[in-house]
């Protein structure tokens, strides 16, 4: 990972370090003040996410990851500063804008950002962590970089859209022969070009999708956009688009992978830039961009196809296998993001209960606080750890039993993992009270974002459904890797119960199964992350978690906990130190 060498800063920023506040002193006092302004909490600012985060720096240990850190601690500490967290705010309050036409009337399609766009993009890129697992060959590479990505979205989310895409694409266009020559040496880059000219031209790329269509959403077998071929058509030969796409991500990205059905119907896969090959302009044109309710610093756009240049990817009618193996990726960093939103809800609570008191003390000593905040440490650390070792299971593909992890755990963490983000964002929300509540804070931001990872990449029923459709290819498969959970929880009988339960629904009828596919895919993530945490953190967490999950009583809302048997202040004290 290669050292930080820009350092975009926001002029003006205000100091936001992390302090309780104390009196505040009027300027030029009139006489009018009604009260001096104490027991505010400022947003936690300032600080290294990795240096507070035990868990994750020993994930990394673990992973054999130690060379990776010292440019991740480089990174963080960058993100920490105020004057970045002070950019992930205002692009997020200054959005994109859609610029359709030229002074004079020429179509140009550009989508403009703020600054701050480009300054956390350019970072992200040149700490090389869009193509690094891909191309370096060093263990832990995957972790290393789940970690960074884990660490940018803490701060700022719609950065990562381009980047997610970029990278998932590398694997399909590897397959690519003439594409991938020409389009190697701008995807591996750490160079950051966000102009807006042709491939050629470009020092690197971005590159996004297009799948979803008005009438199909998540059917893209119902789409209607159409390919046509200019001459024989066939793999690597140049097609004409015309359609739509009703959910385009990042249209100012170099270029987009695109499903259109060929002419004899069948779905195919499309490589479509946005500019043609001799240098003019491609047809595709952004009819407007989406007010997204979070998400908003990145811009997601409508657009239409007149007979815009593409080629074809892999075989006529194999283009759904082709974009899904690029979502198998995506899917991945939903979980990471998602994670991040976790990790930030919780620091940022935990560390204004600290400093804000409430009846004579602290809102963190208060004793039904307290058992909210360790809920939330809880599911912190578990999603977490999870995403790391899914991350060693893209590094260790080529194991049977790492690809069961890819291919079936995968579609699960992102169903709860991101399901788990919308509430308890909220629920972090509710910790700050109204100045939670309020839309020019952290924790507006991230509860407003925190649905598009449950939405993007395949709904929650999409996810269970994809599950349930692995098992049923590979029942051997899930069985061994239930067996590998067994056995880190052999001692855990509440948890071995739930593995029981698990297994008998394989004996349901598929008919009925289907509609149990979200208590299915719940056991198996909960499971995996019962054995994860018993393998690999301390024994207070491990047993407060399998304590709470398996239990019926648990789960309505966050902190129904019972601390009586359960070491709170550790529990604490190891999700951020004090």
């Amino acid at each position: 990972m290669s050292p930080m060498d820009t350092t975009p800063t926001a002029p003006g920023a205000p100091d936001v370090r992390t302090a309780a506040a104390g009196p505040v002193a009027a300027a030029g006092d009139t006489g009018w003040r009604t009260h001096e302004v104490t027991n505010q909490v400022d947003e936690l600012a300032g600080h290294s996410p990795l240096a507070i985060d035990p868990a994750l720096r020993e994930a990394l240990a673990r992973a054999g990851a130690d060379a990776f850190v010292p440019g991740l601690a480089e990174y963080a500490s960058w993100l920490g500063r105020p004057e970045t967290q002070a950019i992930a705010e205002r692009i997020n309050r200054v959005t994109p804008t859609l610029e359709s036409f030229d002074k004079r009337g020429r179509r140009i399609d550009r989508v403009e950002f703020d600054p701050g766009w480009h300054a956390l993009l350019a970072a992200y890129r040149r700490a090389d962590l869009v193509a690094m697992p891909l191309r370096d060959e060093r263990p832990g590479r995957w972790a290393a970089w789940a970690a960074g990505f884990y660490l940018h979205g803490q701060i700022e989310a719609g950065t990562l859209c381009p980047a997610t895409m970029t990278q998932a694409s590398i694997p399909v266009l590897r397959r690519e022969p003439a594409l991938w020559a020409a389009l190697r040496e701008p995807l591996l880059s750490t160079d950051y070009d966000g102009r807006d000219l042709p491939l050629a031209d470009k020092r690197s790329i971005w590159l996004g999708m297009g799948m979803t269509e008005k009438q199909g959403g998540s059917d893209v077998r119902a789409n209607t956009t159409r390919a046509e071929p200019v001459g024989a058509g066939g793999r690597g030969a140049e097609y004409r688009l015309t359609g739509h796409k009703w959910f385009f991500s990042a249209p100012m990205c170099d270029a987009h992978l695109v499903v259109a059905k060929t002419p004899d119907g069948a779905p195919g896969c499309f490589f479509v830039p946005r500019w043609r090959p001799d240098g003019t302009k491609n047809a595709v044109h952004i009819q407007r961009l989406k007010d997204k309710v979070g998400n908003r610093s990145n811009s997601s756009s409508e657009v239409e196809f007149q007979d815009a240049h593409g080629v074809l990817m892999g075989e006529e009618g194999r283009g759904i296998p082709t974009i899904i193996e690029m979502a198998t990726y995506t899917r991945l960093n939903c979980v990471v993001g998602s994670a991040a939103m976790l990790r930030q809800a919780l620091v940022q609570a935990l560390h204004y209960a600290r400093h804000r008191s409430a009846f004579g003390k602290r809102l963190a000593a208060q004793p039904l606080m307290r058992a909210v905040l360790v809920d939330l440490a809880l599911e912190s650390e578990a999603a977490m750890q999870l995403s790391l070792r899914l991350a060693q299971a893209f590094e260790r593909q080529d194991d049977p039993g790492e690809r069961t992890w890819m291919r079936l755990v995968t579609p699960a963490a992102k169903f709860w993992v991101c399901k788990r983000a919308v509430e308890l964002t909220g629920e972090a929300m509710e910790v700050l009270g109204g100045n939670g509540y309020i839309d020019d804070g952290v924790m507006g931001r991230l509860y407003r974002e925190a649905p598009v990872n449950s939405i993007w990449e395949g709904s929650g029923n999409v996810m269970c459904l994809d599950v349930m459709r692995a098992v049923a290819r590979d029942p051997q498969a899930f069985l061994a890797l239930l067996d590998g959970l067994g056995q880190a929880l052999r001692g855990d009988a509440p948890a071995r119960a739930e593995l029981d339960a698990l297994r008998a629904m394989l004996a349901t009828p598929p008919d009925q199964l289907e509609a149990l596919g979200r208590r299915f895919a719940t056991r198996l993530v909960l499971l995996a992350q019962a054995a994860l945490l018993r393998a690999h953190a301390p024994a207070f967490v491990a047993d407060a978690f399998i304590a709470s999950r398996f239990d019926p009583r648990w789960g309505a809302v966050a902190g129904a906990l019972d601390l009586g048997g359960l070491d709170a202040d550790a529990a604490l004290q190891r999700a951020f130190p004090a």
